[in-house]
C-alpha cells in the first residue's frame, strides 16, 4: 500500500461525514491504544484537529439514569414511554442502575428525556 501524505488524508478527511470521522477516530483509538487528546498531543495538529472535531459539534448524546429515587413505579412508566420497552425491560433497567436510558439522540429529545425522568423522581446525567 501506498504512503498517503497529510494533504492526501486531509483530502479523504474532508469527503468524510461526521458519522463516519467518528467512526474512524473510534477505530483509531482502537487500533492504537489511545484516546482522542492523546492522539492530539502525539500526532499533531493535523490529526488532532481532525479527531477532536466530532467532539466540538456533539450532536448525539446519551441519557443516563444514575437512579430511580422513591419514585421507581413513576421512572419505570417513563422509561417505556421513552424507549417502548416492555414493562419487565424497564424495570431491569431502572434496577441495574446507572444505565443508559437512551443513547445517540438529539440535544432536544436528550434534555426532554432527561426532564421527563426527573419529574419522575430520578437522577439523570446526559453525556
Amino acid at each position: 500500500m501506498a504512503k498517503l501524505s497529510q494533504d492526501d488524508l486531509l483530502a479523504q478527511f474532508e469527503e468524510m461525514t461526521l458519522i463516519e470521522l467518528s467512526e474512524f477516530v473510534k477505530a483509531f483509538e482502537d487500533k492504537f491504544d489511545v484516546t482522542a487528546a492523546a492522539a492530539v498531543a502525539v500526532a499533531g495538529p493535523a490529526v488532532g484537529g481532525a479527531a477532536a472535531e466530532p467532539e466540538a459539534e456533539q450532536d448525539e448524546f446519551d441519557v443516563i439514569l444514575e437512579g430511580a429515587g422513591d419514585k421507581k413505579i413513576q421512572v419505570i412508566k417513563v422509561v417505556r414511554e421513552l424507549t417502548s420497552l416492555g414493562l419487565k425491560e424497564a424495570k431491569d433497567l431502572v434496577d441495574g442502575t446507572p444505565k443508559p436510558v437512551l443513547e445517540k439522540v438529539a440535544k432536544e429529545a436528550a434534555e426532554k428525556a432527561a426532564e421527563s425522568l426527573k419529574a419522575a423522581g430520578a437522577s439523570v446525567t446526559v453525556k
